[in-house]
């Protein structure tokens, strides 16, 4: 494990030695206590039922002694160099406590008081300093308004929860990381429940010097943990989770996130709770998929899709096969997967014709396939059936849902497929139906040593089943990425770009623009239709003109000299009674393009990066929000993938007498707005709006663009 971890502050990087916080050997306890329920002896009790053998300091101003452990009276009677100080004192005392640390030459604090950022403005200002003077001492502060954290592979519970003593064995391990203390005690009891170890369970609370990202960079080098499983309402540096999540990923360690705040009351929530500004979901979620994050939306989906990664972390790119012995399960699956986009494979017919042989000829073989009562004659068939399916190459994962039956059927069931499991790279997923009802205990023992993922609910298991498929092909498509894109040869000046700017950078990229030009006067106007032919469009031009038709900015259809002229006269009124002072760069003229599909293309750049939308354009963006948020590198291939997922997919194909439309010319600029983005920092923002989308092989041609650069 690497023994510094480098987080960033507002000015200068600073290296802080997480192995001393997590991994102490030295611990000291300001505000220790006898009392089992109180913070300070909640901790002690936790140390002690660990067994803790490091040395352990308490700091009490009014006991000599607790449980036979002599105590000093300040942080300044502490020997020097202490790896960490648990600071159970005041909010109000925090400051001091932690200026005596740096005294002592204290490596990390933790703080579990509240009443820092997440209580208002006055509370973050008091974290920040507090912040800042850990960071200028080097002092690795976990916290404020936290619960610590249980490092089980070592034994060190720094919580002040009651924690149960648990061992993590040889298997492969889950960490925790999360920002909410319940959250992350809920993570753990999920975890424990179906057996699974767990190493570090870590509250990170308002994370005011160490985040989430921190501590997951530092757990991911751990062999042992397989998985981390994380929940965080906001990211404090989202370029660096990104990075770390490029780690995990060379690694072959998932993370799975939860990330409340697509709602705009989730988003209040979290800053509620956090005392940060959450940022833009949308984004946060193109950009995390982009590193294979195995990003889900509920706790149920963060407890499954971490159990099935903990046993099956690199799960093969592939669709559903199914086996069930119930018909109704059978039916019910069709409609699920569709729902959840859980795609089920069409079986080759190499593992239809082996299916086939396994059962009596009356049974339908098929996918989900169900093998009736086969299993009472021959039990075998249900391993059998599976290592079927595992051969299929279009099958990236096998979901087993069965009626349970007898004790004994349980174990006959168990005794066929756990064998397969044991040694199936590809995830098998076992559901035995029947809600809450028990099941013979052999049998559970067994299915919980054997590690495959086990459900009770079929929808639950399904429902997790598509996150990890969805992560499959994520890590699938980190070896599909577009090549960077060359600068451009201008900037334009920061701020809004005007029109006829912003599509000279559309056509030095290879984006078809209308014919036309700029006219600074009425007679170059009429020149330049005359030359493009008419009819034409006129538009006003400026930077500040971001919405040229609110202020009567564009006249289109103009057919000849005349109408030119006179529209000449009347856009220059418009503008002095919209917009008096406002002074044009000129007229653009343009020819008038001919009808297509209007769609969308834009692209922004925040603290994620920057990403590429893709939707209908026109009135409809705004009126159906039909779009996809795609990450800047995204592959031409993967580009055309994604269109095909919006939800008006099927006005792009052959529509009411229309021919399908040019999706790969959709693609091209998607891919190159996306280069675009990666090559010049400095543009933050695009929109294409129309893109005008014709019949394939015929293109695209964009009718207005807007760029803003900084």
């Amino acid at each position: 494990m690497a023994d510094t971890m480098t987080t960033m502050s507002s000015d200068t990087p600073r290296t802080f030695d997480l192995d001393r916080l997590l991994r102490p050997r030295s611990i000291a306890i300001v505000g220790a206590s006898p009392d089992r329920a109180s913070i300070g002896g909640g901790v002690l009790a936790n140390l002690e039922l660990f067994q803790y053998s490091g040395d352990l300091h308490l700091v009490s101003r009014s006991r000599d002694e607790i449980n036979g452990r002599p105590c000093v009276k300040t942080i300044g009677d502490l020997p020097k160099g202490v790896d960490v100080v648990i600071l159970i004192v005041p909010q109000a005392a925090i400051g001091e406590s932690v200026t005596a640390c740096i005294e002592r030459e204290v490596a990390g604090v933790i703080v579990y008081s509240s009443g820092f950022a997440e209580a208002g403005e006055e509370g973050r200002q008091q974290q920040d300093e507090l912040a800042g003077i850990c960071r200028n001492a080097g002092i690795a502060m976990l916290g404020p308004n936290c619960m610590g954290y249980t490092n089980y592979v070592d034994g060190i519970p720094l919580t002040f929860e009651p924690v149960d003593l648990r061992g993590v064995g040889e298997r492969s391990r889950v960490a925790i990381v999360a920002q909410s203390g319940a959250t992350a005690a809920n993570i753990r009891f999920a975890m424990h429940s179906r057996e699974i170890a767990v190493s570090y369970v870590i509250a990170t609370g308002n994370e005011a010097v160490l985040a989430a990202e921190d501590l997951i960079a530092w757990l991911i080098e751990d062999k042992h943990n397989a998985v981390v499983a994380v929940y965080v309402e906001q990211v404090k540096n989202p370029q660096k989770f990104l990075s770390v999540a490029r780690r995990a990923r060379e690694l072959g360690k998932p993370i799975v996130m939860l990330h409340p705040g697509s709602s705009e009351r989730g988003k209040e929530a979290a800053q509620s709770h956090t005392g940060a500004l959450a940022g833009d979901h949308a984004t946060m979620q193109a950009a995390v998929r982009n590193e294979a994050v195995a990003l889900v939306e509920t706790t149920d989906e963060l407890f499954d899709v971490a159990a099935i990664l903990a046993r099956y972390p690199l799960p093969p790119r592939g669709e559903a096969g199914i086996v069930t012995n119930s018909g109704a399960i059978r039916g019910l699956c069709f409609d699920f997967c569709e729902r959840v986009g859980l795609p089920i494979a069409t079986l080759s017919p190499e593992v239809r014709e082996e299916l086939t042989s396994l059962v009596p000829p009356y049974v339908h073989v098929d996918n989900p396939f169900d093998i009736g009562t086969t299993g009472f004659a021959n039990p075998g068939i249900f391993g059998t059936s599976t290592a079927a399916m595992l051969k299929d190459p279009n099958v990236g994962i096998v979901f087993l849902s069965h009626a349970g039956g007898s004790p004994s059927m349980q174990i006959k069931k168990s005794d066929a497929i756990i064998p397969v499991a044991a040694t199936a790279e590809k995830p098998v997923i076992l559901n035995i139906i029947g809600d809450d009802y028990p099941l013979d205990p052999t049998f559970m023992k067994a299915v919980r040593d054997s590690g495959i993922p086990f459900f009770r609910s079929p929808e639950r298991a399904m429902r997790a089943m598509a996150v990890v498929m969805n992560y499959a092909a994520a890590l699938a498509a980190t070896r599909d990425r577009a090549a960077e894109g060359a600068r451009l040869r201008y900037t334009p000046a920061a701020g809004l770009v005007p029109e006829y700017e912003g599509k000279q950078i559309l056509a030095d990229l290879g984006i078809r623009i209308p014919k036309g030009a700029l006219a600074r006067t009425a007679d170059e106007a009429v020149k330049i239709a005359a030359e493009i032919g008419y009819p034409v469009v006129i538009k006003a031009q400026a930077a500040e003109l971001a919405h040229k038709s609110d202020v009567g900015g564009v006249i289109v259809n103009l057919a000849d000299e005349t109408a030119v002229r006179a529209a000449h006269e009347e856009m220059y009124a418009n503008i002095a009674t919209h917009k008096p002072g406002l002074a044009l760069d000129g007229l653009l003229i343009e020819g008038m393009a001919r009808q297509g599909l209007e769609m969308v293309v834009g692209a922004k750049r925040d603290q994620w990066g920057p990403t590429v939308l893709v939707g209908l354009g026109g009135v409809w963006i705004e009126a159906l929000a039909d779009a996809r948020l795609l990450p800047a590198d995204i592959s031409r291939e993967r580009a055309i993938e994604e269109i095909r997922k919006l939800k008006a997919a099927k006005l792009l194909g052959p529509f009411r007498g229309q021919p399908a439309r040019d999706v790969e010319a959709i693609a091209d600029v998607v891919v190159k707005l996306g280069a675009l983005m990666r090559s010049t920092p400095e543009i933050v923002e695009v929109d294409i709006n129309p893109l005008v989308v014709y019949g394939e092989g015929d293109g695209v041609l964009a009718l207005d663009a807007l760029f803003v650069v900084r």
